[in-house]
């Protein structure tokens, strides 16, 4: 259960930022990134069952990370 003032619509909304995130694995960890310029992108979010890729700070999300389509 959620408790706040803030409405409901502003909470659970999507944003063109989700939409637009690509999944990508490097180094065999499967992520997701918000693409930027040429095959830079940033990471948003990471997808792994393994709780060291969560302390690696190459993983960190807001890093900028190289990747190819």
């Amino acid at each position: 259960m959620l408790y706040t003032i803030v409405p409901y619509d502003d909470i659970f909304s999507e944003t063109d930022s989700i939409a637009n995130r690509q999944e990508i694995t490097i180094g065999g960890v499967i992520m997701q990134i918000e693409p930027g310029e040429g095959n830079l992108g940033k990471i948003s979010r990471l997808i792994s069952t393994n709780p060291q890729d969560y302390l690696n700070p190459r993983y960190q999300p807001g890093t900028i990370v190289f990747f190819t389509e």
